[in-house]
């Protein structure tokens, strides 16, 4: 595993024009940005955070199916929630901006 130190606190301009798309599509699929895009600490920047949400929604279902009573009124929340923090992502990955996102953008797994 290599790490990057990225000399430009926002990204080298040129690395973040070059992989908007896969900053984007980290948000969707988290791990084509790991496969394709390797080298881009912008990219590497929004895989880590669509990891992140990957992981605490996938833990918020596991709760939800577990306590199927709760199901009922947290999934449509748990729903609305994922959608807006993907969109908040795309939208800040489509700028070339690396904001983190809300509650859970300063937690770091992918170095």
């Amino acid at each position: 595993m290599s790490n990057f130190q990225d000399p430009y606190p926002q990204g080298d301009p040129n690395d973040v024009q070059s992989n908007k798309v896969m900053a984007i599509l980290a948000y969707i699929l988290f791990f084509v940005p790991l496969l394709a895009a390797r080298n881009s600490p912008f990219a590497m920047y929004h895989a880590n955070q669509g990891l992140v949400l990957f992981i605490i929604v996938v833990a918020a279902q596991v709760v939800l199916t577990v306590i199927p009573f709760i199901s009922l009124i947290l999934s449509p929340i748990v729903f609305l929630a994922t959608l807006a923090f993907m969109i908040i992502g795309i939208i800040n990955a489509a700028n070339g901006q690396r904001k983190p996102l809300p509650f859970i953008g300063n937690i770091q797994l992918i170095k």
